[in-house]
Parts: C-alpha cells; sequence; structure tokens
C-alpha cells in the first residue's frame, strides 16, 4: 500500500548552531557569580566593608582622642558617653579600637601585599626556569621553612626593632614561603601548555611569557592565598603586640590593646572584650571571604 506524497509535511529545520544561548562570562564574572552564591562569603564580604569603614571614618564622628590621657574619667564601663568604656589611664576605647583596627588591617594588606612579590618573583622563576635551578631554589625554601614561622618573626624583630615599619618588612619577608609554592606548582602546570608553547615559538622572552600568560592564569590561586594570608598576619601582628615587640606608644594596635586590657579582667573586663572582639571578627570575617574565593576559583574544591 503506498501513501500519497501529499499526506506529509517536511519538517523545516533551522539550524542555529551558531547562536549562544547564554552569553559568554570572563573569569571575573564566573567568579564573582558563585561567590555571590556562598552565603557565609557575602556575609563575612559584608562585616569586612563595615569594619574597613568603621575603621576609616570612625574616627572622624568621635569626640575623643585616641592617644589623650583623661585620668576624671579612668576605667569607666560602656556608656552613653564611651559606649565601649575606658581604660586604665581615662582613653575612650571606642576610638582606640577605630584607630587600631587601621593600623591592623594596613599591616595585614601591607604585609601581604609585599610576600605577593617576593613569593610571585620567586615562585614563578623556580616553576618556570624548572631543572637544576628550581632544585636549588626549592631546597633554599625548605631550609626557610624548617625554621618556625614565629621564632623566625621573633628573631627578626628583635634584630631590626619594634615599630610600624618593621612590622611591616618582617610579616612581609616572614610570610612569602607558601605562596611561592604555590605560584611554582601553577607555573609548572601551565608550562607545556599550548599556548605557552606557541608563544615560545613565536619569540617571546621569558619575562613576556611569565607576565602575560603564566601569571594571569594564575591570578585564581593567587588571590585565594592572599586572602587567607591577611589575617594570619593580623593575628601575628596582634601576638607581636601582646609581647610587646609590636605597636609602641603612642601607636596603639589591636593586639596592643588586648596587651594592656588583660591586666584589667577580673575587674574591668570590658578593656579586653572589645579589642580581642573585633580580633575574633577580622579573623572570621576573613576565613569566610577566602573560603568563598577558593570555591569560587576552583569549582571542584566546592562541597
Amino acid at each position: 500500500m503506498s501513501l500519497p506524497v501529499d499526506a506529509f509535511t517536511p519538517l523545516q529545520h533551522e539550524l542555529k548552531a551558531e547562536v549562544i544561548n547564554r552569553p559568554s562570562t570572563t573569569l571575573w564574572q564566573d567568579a564573582w557569580r558563585r561567590f555571590k552564591l556562598n552565603p557565609l562569603a557575602m556575609g563575612g564580604l559584608v562585616v569586612l566593608s563595615a569594619i574597613v569603614l568603621f575603621a576609616l571614618f570612625g574616627p572622624f564622628f568621635s569626640h575623643f582622642d585616641y592617644k589623650t590621657n583623661d585620668l576624671e574619667s579612668v576605667n569607666l564601663f560602656p556608656n552613653w558617653v564611651h559606649p565601649f568604656g575606658t581604660d586604665e589611664l581615662g582613653r575612650d576605647i571606642l576610638t582606640r579600637v577605630m584607630f587600631g583596627a587601621r593600623i591592623s588591617l594596613a599591616i595585614g594588606f601591607g604585609s601581604v601585599l609585599i610576600n605577593l612579590t617576593i613569593g610571585i618573583f620567586y615562585g614563578g622563576i623556580s616553576g618556570y626556569l624548572g631543572g637544576r635551578v628550581d632544585n636549588v631554589m626549592q631546597r633554599i625554601i625548605d631550609i626557610i621553612f624548617s625554621v618556625p614561622d614565629l621564632l623566625y618573626v621573633i628573631l627578626l624583630m628583635v634584630v631590626l626593632g619594634s615599630g610600624l615599619g618593621n612590622i611591616f618588612i618582617v610579616l612581609g619577608i616572614a610570610n612569602w614561603v607558601p605562596m611561592a609554592r604555590i605560584v611554582r606548582g601553577q607555573i609548572l602546570s601551565l608550562r607545556e601548555q599550548e599556548f605557552v608553547l606557541a608563544a615560545r615559538t613565536l619569540g617571546a622572552s621569558t619575562k613576556r611569557i611569565l607576565m602575560k600568560h603564566l601569571l594571569p592564569n594564575s591570578v585564581g590561586q593567587i588571590i585565594v592565598v592572599a586572602a587567607l594570608q591577611i589575617p594570619a598576619a593580623i593575628f601575628m601582628e596582634a601576638f607581636l603586640s601582646f609581647i610587646g615587640l609590636g605597636v609602641q606608644p603612642p601607636l596603639v594596635s589591636l593586639g596592643s590593646m588586648a596587651a594592656s586590657g588583660r591586666l584589667n579582667i577580673p575587674s574591668y573586663p570590658h578593656s579586653l572584650l572589645f579589642p580581642a572582639g573585633m580580633i575574633a571578627v577580622l579573623m572570621l570575617a576573613f576565613n569566610f571571604v577566602g573560603d568563598g574565593l577558593r570555591d569560587a576559583f576552583d569549582p571542584k574544591m566546592r562541597k
């Protein structure tokens, strides 16, 4: 039995293989989209932004000076005039926390900028050149890594002396080893890729290959490590100030406030509670942001 040809209607296909169903996104746009889906990371970013604004602009709205003594207002508990109370010299703790957070944040970001520079330079050269050069450079790292960070930092502070500038230098040169190892690992995994071979074939110099091809493709891991090193630097500065090797008067940091407040815990616990609480909040916020960045730049590590 034959069917009539006019009983069938040809199906009209519209080939749209070239049409992109979703607009393309860059690495940064895709990372930001993933980052926003992490509520803890977004919460940490909001808290961190609030603390930065609090530290930068809060002192302009304060009626007190962080270093002027007021012996008529010694060890006051929190009240309407002094929301965080006063210390043993009558200084407003709220104002001192603002300035202390400013100094601690500056030390955290500044020291990480230094170890970023050293770690990227050292790890990039070691990973790209490889061979005997890489072996020698990694043995140097092993020797440095064998010394405990705390001992290394204390020895450098004793040699260079206490002070804000020396803290930047010491924390910057003491924490570059993890960054160098991360950068080296990324460079080792990327240097044999086709785009690097093409650049080398076209006559690109080692500097250009590192700066234009390898390091930009490692920026995700670099940002994650830097975000997690900032709270470590802040905590190390707090410890140094706690033992008397950090920020010296009249400057104030959260660590130095905690050091002076620990003597008044039985009678005036607020003198320790507020600076220590600010340190704890900073640690949590930075760690939440660091974990969010890790998941955003490396989706395979998401739980």
